[in-house]
């Protein structure tokens, strides 16, 4: 798999410190099982969060804090955030094809999700995650395109299978598309194979037209 686009540094470093939505956490541990630069990345990351914290002066814990951490350890693996380690394959993934983090919460391969139709070509399906925003599976016919959109926070997208083309490049499966307030685009889906990704939004889409507008509810980003 070759891999073209990457996160940005600040998105790694606030994966790794635990401070993304749990939608985006997955995603980004979904592309660093497929992309070592990106894991070596993120490991520069922890090293200078925890040379950061020795430098922290201590506090005192409260009462509950052993409590707390055990009730994160009794979590059922989907609500876990991803390991920093993305690249120990476990069987889901194995059996799916999918990335170990998206393939543990979703249990099953991509072509056996109940996928919903929103529109002509484009199918969808929430992964029903808890947080701000959303983060859905989207499936879009070969020549199809999303409506044209800014954002009003951001917006992380995995490429699982095909491709798209928009304003800032040609992304395949591997890839990820990191955009905020700034950007402006309108994927379309450039073979002739249906194109597959994975959304994770912490705000709502800003939809130009008219159409887009009015399809927002129902697309639900």
């Amino acid at each position: 798999m070759k891999i073209s686009h990457h996160f940005d540094d600040a998105t790694l470093i606030a994966y790794a410190s635990g401070s993304l939505p749990q939608g985006m956490a997955v995603l980004v541990g979904s592309h660093l099982h497929w992309c070592k630069a990106c894991r070596d990345r993120a490991r520069e990351a922890d090293a200078v969060g925890g040379s950061l914290l020795e430098e922290i002066e201590p506090v005192e814990m409260s009462g509950d804090a052993l409590a707390q951490m055990l009730d994160c350890l009794d979590l059922p693996e989907a609500q876990r955030l991803p390991s920093t380690e993305p690249e120990v394959r476990s069987q889901k993934a194995m059996e799916t094809g999918l990335p170990a983090p998206l393939a543990e919460l979703l249990g099953r391969p991509l072509d056996q999700l109940q996928w919903r139709r929103i529109g002509y070509g484009v199918h969808q399906y929430d992964l029903g995650l808890e947080g701000p925003g959303a983060t859905r599976l989207l499936r879009i016919a070969p020549g199809v395109s999303v409506p044209h959109h800014s954002h009003r926070g951001n917006e992380l997208t995995l490429i699982l299978r095909g491709s798209y083309s928009d304003e800032l490049g040609r992304f395949c499966a591997g890839d990820v598309a990191d955009v905020d307030t700034d950007v402006a685009h309108q994927p379309i889906v450039d073979t002739g194979e249906e194109c597959i990704c994975l959304i994770a939004t912490d705000a709502p889409l800003k939809f130009s037209g008219l159409m887009g507008r009015l399809a927002q509810p129902f697309i639900g980003l």
